[in-house]
């Protein structure tokens, strides 16, 4: 991550978040905003908590049917990080977490969020009952699951 990306994240969005309270401060009185941004982040707490579970029983049935749950792990990890957003006081936060919450608009960022690391997995492939051989960093070298180099070879 670059300096210009942490420095909008820990300072630029803070100062845009703290306006923002302040404008609509303004427009519906200031105890009608600290009441809204609470309202909002208990049902946030509580979506995020629905949903979680409900990614959690994906999950498992992924799991149990012998399926890598890739698709389910990227859902959990950015349902938790809704409920990261979800904490941090701010109209601007909530929203992103919100859309981090609704199934729809998750499953956007999730396709952005795998395309965007594809690359960066490691792909293990079975070549056998017990045996399965995993390539690292696309260079072709293949190992088996006991870390013993088996030479350059094409994976299935």
């Amino acid at each position: 991550m670059t300096l210009l990306a942490l420095v909008l994240i820990f300072v630029v969005g803070p100062i845009v978040e703290l306006y923002v309270i302040i404008q609509v401060a303004h427009v519906i009185g200031g105890w009608e905003t600290i009441a809204l941004l609470l309202v909002e982040s208990f049902i946030g707490a509580w979506l995020m908590k629905q949903q979680g579970r409900m990614a959690l029983r994906r999950l498992t049935q992924s799991l149990d049917a012998g399926r890598m749950p890739t698709k389910e792990l990227v859902d959990g990890g950015l349902i938790l990080f809704a409920g990261a957003l979800m904490i941090a006081p701010g109209f601007i936060t909530d929203a992103l977490g919100y859309l981090l919450l609704i199934p729809p608009t998750r499953a956007v960022f999730r396709g952005l969020l795998m395309r965007r690391f594809r690359s960066r997995i490691e792909l293990g492939r079975s070549v056998g009952p017990r045996l399965r051989m995993f390539t690292f960093g696309g260079r072709g070298d293949v190992y088996d699951t006991t870390g013993r180099e088996q030479g350059r070879r094409e994976l299935p």
